[in-house]
């Protein structure tokens, strides 16, 4: 119960330090629909129709939740190293829990925050012609936390690595934007050159994102399905691989944590 409850103050801790910094919430909303305004407006007309029914605003739109469950919760390590330049991490880590506890406290926290984040942008939903029932919603509800909490437990694991805050914002904008740019946010990735289909297909946030837009188009997303080793990815194929890799990254993370200085 100890161990529940110190989880639940670190997930607590972070809701109330995203919900009082309202210049975060509004900018994390605003960049995602920047992106949806800017290439929907401006290139939809010129890409055309990727599938019956599905021009490019329509493709990109579950791309974008994506995105932003993926940035958001990737960003959780910098709460990690600034808590450690500002001592707070020194006073959690002597506290009465173990530090696995504070590890997964710290995952759900950016996993809840990212979630967040993605329902918003999906309120749009209905204003760019798509219609989800309940059962897809709680689908992509469920979808959103396997990336988010995939993607901010990778982020706290190199949090417990990188020991100044410039250095942690250089390698995640090093990690963070190659795998949003090689995840098919913005393009298909069938049919994509040797070289490149190749980082598609290693980048874990491309089972993220693919699962997303499948359960969001329907049957319209078939055009849009990603091959493995001459294998049709299906959602579940999609799913168990990002689960893998979840699941690792959330025991490297608590490892990691549980041997911090």
């Amino acid at each position: 119960m100890k161990e529940l409850i110190g989880a639940y103050i670190i997930w607590y801790r972070d809701i109330l330090r995203f919900w009082h910094d309202k210049t975060r919430m509004i900018g994390a909303v605003t960049f995602p629909l920047l992106f949806l305004v800017v290439f929907g407006s401006g290139l939809s007309a010129r890409m055309g129709t990727f599938a019956p029914g599905v021009d490019f605003t329509r493709f990109m739109f579950p791309g974008v939740i994506g995105m932003t469950v993926l940035m958001t919760s990737f960003s959780a390590g910098v709460g990690v190293v600034w808590d450690r330049e500002f001592g707070f991490l020194k006073e959690v880590l002597v506290a009465p829990i173990s530090r696995v506890t504070v590890a997964l406290g710290k995952a759900l926290g950016s996993a809840t925050i990212a979630m967040v984040q993605g329902v918003v942008i999906l309120l749009f939903a209905p204003l760019l012609g798509i219609k989800l029932s309940a059962g897809t919603v709680l689908e992509l509800l469920a979808l959103m936390f396997l990336l988010a909490i995939s993607m901010g437990s990778m982020g706290i694991l190199l949090a417990t690595r990188i020991r100044s805050m410039e250095a942690f914002q250089a390698v995640m904008q090093m990690l963070l934007f190659p795998m949003v740019f090689l995840s098919g946010v913005f393009f298909a990735v069938a049919e994509l050159p040797g070289w490149m289909s190749l980082l598609v297909k290693v980048n874990p946030a491309t089972y993220g994102v693919t699962p997303l837009r499948q359960v969001m188009l329907g049957d319209m997303a078939g055009a849009f399905n990603i091959e493995v080793l001459g294998r049709v990815m299906s959602i579940w194929d999609s799913v168990s691989v990002m689960a893998v890799f979840g699941a690792a990254m959330i025991l490297l993370a608590m490892w990691s944590f549980g041997h911090q200085e």
